[in-house]
Order: C-alpha cells, then sequence, then structure tokens
C-alpha cells in the first residue's frame, strides 16, 4: 500500500460490556491523498472508525475487535477529547512528545514544536502550564502534537467544535496546510466549512453502515441524511421537556458577581503558576431566564460558569450567594453544573447508576428511564461511561447533572458533538428547565441556542 493509504475489511468492534456491536462486518478503503470527511448521527460509529485506523481498539480502547486493518505509513490522531491526550506540565513539552518518540535531533524536535504551536494559533510560550488552558485551548494543544509528527494519515475528531469562528476558520487553514499531499480524514458534525475542501463524504446510519458514499456537490444536492447538520438547514425546534422533569426541587438561586477576579492556580515541582482568568466582572443571572457567555477561546468563560456555581472561591470581589462556603452535599443539592469536559464528572460503571448517583445521595425521586429516552440513551443504560461516543458522553452528563432539578443550571459547552436531533434534546432541556423557573446560564460558542441575555467576553472580562 502507498504512504497515507488505510482500509478496513470485513470490521467488527464490540466495546467492552456491550451486547450490540458499533460496527459489524464494515468496508472502508481511503486512497492516499484523499481528504474524507465522515458524518452521522451521534453514537454512529465515527470516533470509532478513527481508533480503529489508529490501532487503539482492543489496546488502550477495550472490547472484541475482528477483521482486517490496514494502514501504511505514520499516523495522526486527534481524539474527540483533547485532555485525554495531554502528557506534560508545560505546553511546549507536550508538543514535542510526538517528535521526539521519532527520533528527531533537539533542534528539529523544537522547530517543530514553534511551527505548531503558531501553526494553531496558541498564543504562550513553551513553558506555559497546560493545566491552564481552557478546553478550546486545549484542543489547539492537541491538534499542535498531532501536526508536529506530520503524519502521513491525519485522523482529526471534531477539529473545531469547541473553537469560536475565527479560531475554527485559522485552525482548518493550518491544517489544510499542514496536511499538503498526506491523506485526511475528518470527523465533523457542522459540516459547512469543511465541504469545499475535501474530494469525499462518507455519510453512516445509526447502525453503523454506509449509507452514502458522495462528493461533497452530490451530498448538497442529494436527499439529506439523518442525523447530519447540512448546509443551509433549519435551526431545530427544541425538545419540550416535561415539567416534572425540569422543575426546581426547591426554589431557585440567582447568583450574581460584583468585581470579580478568579485566579487559576498550577502548582508543580518548579513552583507556582498563577493565573488570572476573570478580572474585574460583575454579572447577574435571574431565574426563568437563559444566560450565554461567550467569546473567543480562553476569553475566561468556563471559569465565570464555575465560579458562579460556587466551584471557585474568588480571588478578590464578591458572591452572591456566596456558594463556594457551602458544603459538598448543599451544593450539589441546588446546583446542576456540566463541565467541558464530561469525563470529569463520571463516577460509576453504568450509564444508569451515574443518572441515579445524586438523586439518591439527596433522597430524590426520578425515573431514570424517561430521563434516558429524553437524552437518546435508553439502549445503553448499562452500558459503562467512558465507552460512549463523545457526544453520548456529553449527554450523560447532562442527565447525571440535571435529573434531580437543581434550581441553579450550569452547563459548559453543553452542544459540542451533538446532531440536530440531540441538539433539540439537549437544548430543550435547558429551555424547559428556565421556563419551570429555574436560573439557567452557559457558556458557548453555539450561536443558534436560543437565550434571553447574552454576554460577550474577551481576556477574561465582560464587554
Amino acid at each position: 500500500m502507498p504512504l497515507g493509504a488505510a482500509s478496513l475489511r470485513g470490521f467488527s468492534w464490540r466495546p467492552l460490556g456491550r451486547k450490540v456491536p458499533t460496527l459489524s462486518g464494515f468496508d472502508l478503503r481511503i486512497e492516499p491523498g484523499e481528504r474524507v470527511l465522515l458524518v452521522g448521527p451521534s453514537g454512529a460509529g465515527k470516533s470509532t472508525i478513527l481508533h480503529a485506523f489508529a490501532g487503539a481498539l482492543g489496546t488502550t480502547l477495550a472490547g472484541t475487535a475482528s477483521g482486517d486493518i490496514e494502514v501504511e505509513g505514520r499516523i495522526g490522531l486527534l481524539l474527540q477529547n483533547p485532555g485525554a491526550a495531554v502528557v506534560a506540565e508545560r505546553i511546549g513539552r507536550d508538543v514535542a512528545f510526538g517528535p521526539e518518540n521519532l527520533g528527531l535531533d533537539r533542534d528539529a524536535i523544537w522547530a517543530r514544536v514553534d511551527a505548531a504551536l503558531e501553526a494553531v494559533r496558541l498564543p504562550y510560550g513553551r513553558d506555559h502550564f497546560t493545566s491552564a488552558l481552557s478546553g478550546g485551548e486545549t484542543q489547539r494543544l492537541a491538534l499542535a502534537g498531532v501536526l508536529a509528527m506530520r503524519p502521513d494519515l491525519l485522523l482529526l475528531d471534531e477539529p473545531t467544535s469547541m473553537l469560536d469562528e475565527d479560531s475554527a476558520a485559522a485552525v482548518r487553514e493550518s491544517i489544510l496546510t499542514t496536511v499538503g499531499d498526506g491523506t485526511l480524514l475528518i470527523v465533523e458534525h457542522r459540516i459547512e466549512p469543511w465541504l469545499p475542501y475535501v474530494d469525499r463524504v462518507i455519510v453512516l446510519g445509526v447502525g453503523g453502515q454506509i449509507v452514502d458514499d458522495t462528493t461533497p456537490q452530490g451530498l448538497v444536492e442529494g436527499p439529506p441524511p439523518s442525523g447530519v447538520w447540512m448546509p443551509g438547514m433549519a435551526v431545530p425546534v427544541p425538545l419540550a421537556i416535561p415539567t416534572r422533569l425540569v422543575a426546581p426541587f426547591a426554589a431557585a438561586i440567582e447568583p450574581a458577581a460584583t468585581d470579580l477576579d478568579v485566579e487559576l492556580v498550577t502548582r508543580s515541582l518548579r513552583g507556582v503558576q498563577r493565573t488570572v482568568a476573570i478580572r474585574d466582572v460583575s454579572t447577574a443571572i435571574e431565574a426563568g431566564r437563559v444566560a450565554a457567555y461567550v467569546g473567543p477561546s480562553g476569553a475566561g468563560k468556563s471559569t465565570l460558569i464555575a465560579a458562579l456555581g460556587g466551584l471557585l472561591a474568588p480571588a478578590r470581589g464578591v458572591l452572591t450567594p456566596a456558594l463556594h462556603r457551602l458544603s459538598t452535599r448543599a451544593l450539589a443539592a441546588d446546583v446542576g453544573w456540566v463541565p467541558q469536559n464530561p469525563e470529569a464528572g463520571f463516577l460509576t460503571d453504568s450509564v444508569e447508576s451515574e443518572v441515579m448517583l445524586t438523586a439518591s445521595g439527596l433522597q430524590r425521586s426520578i425515573d431514570v428511564s424517561e430521563v434516558l429516552d429524553v437524552f437518546g440513551l435508553s439502549g445503553l443504560a448499562r452500558a459503562h461511561p467512558y465507552r460512549l461516543s463523545g457526544g453520548e458522553q456529553r449527554r450523560l452528563a447532562l442527565a447525571a447533572a440535571l435529573a434531580h432539578r437543581p434550581g441553579l443550571v450550569l452547563l459548559d459547552e453543553p452542544t459540542v458533538g451533538q446532531d440536530p436531533d440531540t441538539w433539540a434534546a439537549v437544548v430543550g432541556w435547558m429551555t424547559s428547565a428556565a421556563e419551570a423557573g429555574c436560573t439557567v446560564a452557559l457558556a458557548t460558542h453555539d450561536d443558534e441556542v436560543p437565550v434571553d441575555d447574552r454576554h460577550p467576553m474577551v481576556g477574561g472580562e465582560l464587554s
């Protein structure tokens, strides 16, 4: 096989603990130099295909595989959860990991590191702590590590999902420039920006089978496939969630911040780095309304959301009420927080147990099956949270954080990785909760989420 070629023949994959395989008897060939977009509904097996080509199935990821996998050349994989790829405490060392393993000399390694960091527009020096990056910045860091290896086959799993529009455009340009004549296989839900740059579009169905293999023009001109964000499509209508599932169990909380500064502190063997993530912020969110904090990656949106929920203490200023002084149990009772990395909140070994955990601890009754049905997770009740797709994990994190009906709902990039149907469910839960009297705030790059109040942030400040 020539460099950059890849194929799956009769390939099947069943994750550990799952009865139904994600892929079964699957055939796919990618030709050298092709630029291919892989699309389909959440949970269709898109990420599984990338993991198969990268050699991660049955090794890094537990389960049973059969069939043939053939790849020629060096592989670079960007994971859907970019934080899972971080291997060092400083960004320079992190990007250097791949080139070091290729056996390059020191000068060549650092030349690649600097070029890759510049390509993804990460505005920090080599010694910046990886733990002090936002989710979008971590996504760019992970991409820099992949690009520094200059792979023959570049596998990208939603490479711009956590980025603002300007950053996403810059990252796309860097990817296309770096890949050159190499082979590119991209998984994305928001496909329109990629269509002018790919040769081929492969559409998967819910059962993990190829339902179309076409050109970008053929995709746009043909019947719209299910579960794909097609160019020009109408924004989905948010799902109406029954009030009994979302109405606050107790009185809603309306957080306010006055002259707020919050520092992120990173400690290492070499010392302490303090980063002022938000500064001099005054804001308030109201019950019955949806407030969105928007802005570029690294603007401080996630930090502000966490601070409003009592998860971070202020370095200066006042939080009202002082939720950061509450016990863990009291905080859990009133606040539902969904982190940007959904895996950060998983504590059990099954989807249904995860949804039940907080409600059981608080002795609140919930209908687990109905909650799972809303989020499209009914068939995965006994699956392990770590063996779900990225979109499924994010919906599980929402279900687990909100099923006990907290009065304050705080969401960090809740719509990432969702197809139109699951997007409608996620947004529907959020808007229905506000209509039922909850206080709802989110950090997002998704301009299509309907909100009542929009608060732009830049450089850790409200603009």
